[in-house]
């Protein structure tokens, strides 16, 4: 069975590029993704890019899929839900009446821009029953994929260095808005257990250092002048790799959405409570610290 999925908000991209690998539209036979379409969209509201939603929407009507008023008009019609919006402080409250109907959401990066919001969905999602998460497409690139699978050559990782882009939106403060990606990508290097963070920088750069709780140092490097490309390296008990990411395959959306329709189709997040929860912390750490001089911030816990 193909099951029906809704995209509420039009303000992202993601919400055309997500529908194209799922619907099997404009994009290469290689990019498809299958066991499910999206069957109905919300062109939605937006602080963060609303000149966005009139272009998305016609896009997404051109390729036939439905458009409604408001996102419980998707209520009854849908089997899941993928939240598109931008702008992270509205994901609570998009959430929301989803999770109450017990309909499972897959919820776009950044998850949230506070640890209260994030912990305050998943509690919600637990109390309801109902599947909730989140993810950078970046945790599922190829490339960072091929770490744990080349566990005996490179060794256990002592520890990670990413980069990326670092946009800044005033909605999405600090990594929120498009460093959530490089910090994502950190956390699926090294895993949980961040203690400390501080970041430092400048207009064309942050850098933030994590230290985790058995030693081992992540760092994020934001980059906003020069090359903008996404890239790792992993330090290795054995052996050190440098890799880019992405590349001109571009395969990173195709490999989120196959996680996306696994989780709604098992019921189950591929992302522990502590898995969704510590980047946000990261990343709300960092912006702290970065609001104070680049001190030292412990990562908040869960509450």
């Amino acid at each position: 069975m193909t099951l029906r999925l809704g995209v509420v908000d039009c303000d992202g991209i993601h919400s055309v590029a997500f529908t194209q690998r799922l619907n099997h539209v404009d994009v290469a036979p290689d990019h498809w993704v299958d066991g499910a379409q999206v069957v109905a969209a919300c062109p939605g509201t937006s602080v963060a890019e609303p000149e966005n939603i009139a272009r998305y929407s016609r896009q997404l009507h051109g390729y036939g899929v439905p458009l409604v008023d408001e996102p419980t008009d998707l209520l009854g019609r849908v089997d899941a839900v993928l939240i598109t919006s931008h702008d992270g402080t509205v994901h609570r409250e998009r959430a929301w009446p989803f999770i109450e109907a017990g309909v499972p959401l897959f919820v776009d990066k950044p998850f949230t821009c506070s640890l209260d919001d994030a912990c305050s969905l998943l509690a919600a999602a637990e109390r309801y029953n109902s599947l909730l998460w989140s993810a950078s497409s970046l945790r599922y690139a190829p490339e960072v994929a091929a770490i744990p699978a080349r566990a005996d050559e490179i060794g256990a990782l002592v520890g990670a260095a990413t980069h990326g882009p670092a946009i800044r939106h005033p909605r999405n403060p600090g990594l929120f808005h498009y460093g959530v990606h490089a910090v994502e990508m950190l956390f699926q290097l090294l895993g949980t257990g961040c203690a400390t963070v501080r970041m430092t920088g400048n207009e064309s750069t942050d850098v933030v250092i994590g230290q985790w709780s058995d030693g081992r140092i992540g760092t994020v490097r934001g980059n906003r002048s020069g090359a903008h490309g996404f890239g790792f390296t992993a330090f290795g008990e054995r052996q050190t790799v440098c890799t880019a990411v992405g590349g001109t395959d571009r395969y990173l959306y195709r490999e989120l959405l196959k996680q996306v329709v696994a989780a709604f189709r098992s019921g189950r997040s591929p992302l522990s409570p502590a898995e969704l929860l510590e980047p946000v912390a990261f990343q709300e750490a960092a912006w702290h610290s970065a609001q104070h001089g680049g001190v030292e911030v412990p990562l908040a816990t869960a509450t």
